[in-house]
């Protein structure tokens, strides 16, 4: 492949090399930039990977200023600075990654997306990368993307059971839309992909549509959006239903065309999972009509929808436990005469400690005959957020148990459900 020297350099790395140290070793950047050697470069590089993937960050960012070079990780869904280091190490550090990631070296005018595989710490990696020229030279971007796809597991994802039941028969019905929706990095593909994980039991031809592929799984069909080759999303689905698909994922629906298609293959006998950027899961519907789907077409193919967002979990080791206030009593709907215990990250811990992990939370609608009567005669949205409050709880409402539970904070539940 072509990163077998990535994979190389990043295998022999031994775990005692730390990363502060590797980049308090590091040569003066004019004997860097006179050398023919790259080795300490890339022992930075290395070290900074397999520091991130221990500390199981979702990316790496390398942020050149005036004076200075500086590296943050991702990690449970907050930055932290990592390492700052001397500004003219940034341009060595950011040649050795293009390198790596089979990009132009030479060109610094424009953004260049490209993708590295490793094996960090024993763990296969898919690293993808993102340079963007800055005032002070590229910054770059990693995003880190575990290939051990056994984590994808719908029993993983922190749905209750009754969620997990509903969402398990969904994915079981021969035809029909399931949308997951929320924000950018709130863990949609993950619970696509643990769906598609769930029913890939070599009786069905499951085929992708992505952008782009995050994780292949064993078993399904994946191709990627190249927008280069006018490769859409709308055009990569209308060649996967010519391949005889039962299940197929899009990445996302972005315009009209990709909808009407997915809506026709799903009205066709093909079961169809896509992904919408809304806050709620009726939302979703709302959004479709805007786009111009028809409300009769609409009201025929979405079968369930998903709504999800993440929450860091409390560190079991370290959480502290507390009795609620009048205030959280009110937000959690009960008696203040008789508070509830609840934990919270103890004082003196510094920013992003307290939590280990994120879990979900989760409001799952399935279209059941009322809704789809609603639908069709294109009833509001604060109507049928009405209605599907007798189906499910809200995300807030599911967020609000795990609190209870001593799962998360309050302060979580509502950072990740305020616009909702």
């Amino acid at each position: 492949r072509e990163s077998n020297n990535a994979m190389q350099m990043v295998e022999g790395l031994g775990e005692d090399d730390d990363l502060l140290r590797v980049a308090q070793e590091l040569p003066e950047p004019s004997d860097l930039l006179e050398s023919d050697d790259d080795a300490p470069i890339i022992r930075l590089i290395n070290a900074v990977l397999t520091s991130a993937v221990k500390e199981n960050a979702s990316d790496i960012h390398i942020e050149p200023y005036e004076n200075r070079l500086v590296i943050r990780f991702r990690v449970d869904g907050v930055l932290k600075e990592v390492l700052q280091s001397r500004r003219a190490v940034a341009p060595l550090v950011v040649s050795r990654i293009k390198v790596m990631s089979k990009l132009d070296i030479a060109e610094k005018r424009l953004p260049q997306d490209g993708r590295i595989s490793l094996r960090v710490a024993g763990r296969a990696v898919d690293v993808r990368v993102s340079t963007m020229p800055s005032g002070h030279g590229e910054r770059v971007v990693l995003r880190l993307l575990d290939k051990h796809a056994g984590r994808l597991d719908l029993s993983h994802l922190g749905m209750d059971a009754r969620t997990q039941a509903t969402m398990d028969a969904l994915i079981h019905k021969p035809h029909g839309i399931i949308l997951v929706t929320g924000p950018t990095g709130s863990g949609k593909t993950t619970t696509l992909y643990a769906a598609l994980e769930r029913i890939n039991d070599n009786t069905r031809n499951i085929m992708t549509v992505e952008d782009p592929i995050e994780y292949y799984i064993d078993g399904i069909g994946q191709s990627q959006v190249n927008t280069k080759v006018e490769m859409t999303f709308a055009r990569g689905l209308r060649a996967i239903l010519r391949q005889d698909p039962d299940v197929v994922m899009v990445g996302e629906i972005r315009d009209l065309e990709t909808a009407e298609i997915a809506v026709q293959a799903s009205l066709t006998g093909h079961l169809v999972l896509s992904t919408l950027h809304t806050n709620t899961a009726v939302g979703a519907v709302t959004r479709l009509r805007d786009m111009g789907v028809e409300p009769f077409l609409l009201s025929s193919s979405l079968i369930g929808v998903l709504a999800q967002r993440l929450v860091r979990l409390l560190d079991p080791a370290t959480k502290e436990a507390y009795r609620a206030s009048d205030y959280e009593c009110s937000v959690l709907g009960v008696d203040p005469a008789d508070p509830p215990t609840l934990y919270r990250v103890p004082d003196g811990l510094s920013a992003g400690e307290g939590y280990r992990g994120r879990t979900g939370i989760y409001e799952l609608v399935p279209i059941d005959d009322s809704i789809r009567t609603m639908i069709h005669d294109g009833a509001g949205e604060h109507e049928l957020e009405r209605y599907a409050r007798t189906l499910s709880p809200s995300i807030r409402d599911d967020g609000l148990r795990k609190v209870l539970a001593g799962d998360t904070t309050l302060e979580e539940v509502l950072r990740v459900t305020r616009g909702d």
